[in-house]
């Protein structure tokens, strides 16, 4: 009988393979849906007074951007670098750990504006989405850390290869880049780990027939492997007692022990 704190019996092959490949066809119509939206917007930039959506530091007005910031880009080269991260880190997250990615994108969307509205320079103006993209980096390899099962280690040890210098990114290096947005997603992907690490059950992992066996004979085990206590012990030897009288006779040797004479010293042989 499975245990109640085991994860989930595996289905078979075939259902498995159908399993992975619907999961893995929506986390890439979920990521390619909101990087096309992206270009639209793009597009859409040159006719529109797009300024108004951005985040704008220390601002009550540039407050706004917090929710419009991450949808506006700076040009081409800009959209392009955080679409092939979009692409990448949201479907890698949409695949291992759906549901905490679906509840921690609210949090990574607002930390990414609220750290450039904070820490900003006043009379700038901050768009992109890449707080988003390094929020979703440090979100998995986060989860990959406190949840510790083989799909979610696997997922942060990808995010990190292909994106570990996002740690760097987090940090004013370049002028015009808006490390404060890093920063802000950074954080909140951190925390919607912490928040959101037990949303998604743990995979299936299939239970072998010699693991149910160690369990069910475990407490014999360890009875039959426990050694005697000292006191069951049979003593063999004796040292003979010089002391010994009619009353006490000294301990007999038994036969099979050889017994121990003992060896005269520099005195004796003089």
């Amino acid at each position: 009988m499975e245990h109640p704190a085991d994860p989930p019996t595996p289905l078979d092959a075939h259902a498995q393979h159908r399993l992975d490949r619907r999961r893995l066809r929506r986390a890439l119509w979920a990521s390619g849906g909101f990087v096309g939206l992206l270009w639209l917007v793009l597009f859409a930039q040159q006719f529109l007074p797009w300024r108004s959506l951005a985040v704008q530091p220390q601002s009550v007005h540039g407050l706004w951007g917090l929710l419009g910031a991450p949808l506006l880009h700076g040009g081409f080269e800009h959209l392009l670098a955080n679409s092939i991260a979009l692409l990448m880190l949201g479907t890698l997250a949409m695949v291992t750990v759906p549901g905490a990615t679906v509840r921690a994108l609210p949090l990574l969307w607002l930390g990414s504006g609220l750290g450039a509205w904070l820490l900003g320079e006043a009379g700038s103006y901050h768009v992109g989405a890449s707080g988003v993209t390094h929020g979703l980096m440090f979100l998995i390899f986060t989860l990959g850390l406190l949840r510790r099962d083989r799909a979610a280690v696997a997922a942060g040890l990808l995010a990190f290869f292909f994106y570990g210098g996002m740690l760097l990114t987090i940090l004013p290096r370049e002028a015009g880049v808006s490390w404060q947005a890093h920063l802000g997603g950074a954080v909140a992907g951190v925390i919607a780990a912490f928040l959101f690490r037990r949303i998604d059950p743990p995979p299936a992992r299939r239970v072998y027939s010699w693991e149910l066996e160690d369990e069910d004979g475990e407490a014999d085990d360890a009875d039959a492997l426990e050694l005697p206590r000292p006191v069951t012990v049979p003593v063999i030897w004796h040292r003979p007692d010089d002391s010994a009288t009619d009353d006490h006779p000294p301990q007999r040797t038994p036969d099979n022990v050889v017994p121990l004479v003992p060896r005269s010293g520099p005195r004796d042989r003089a």
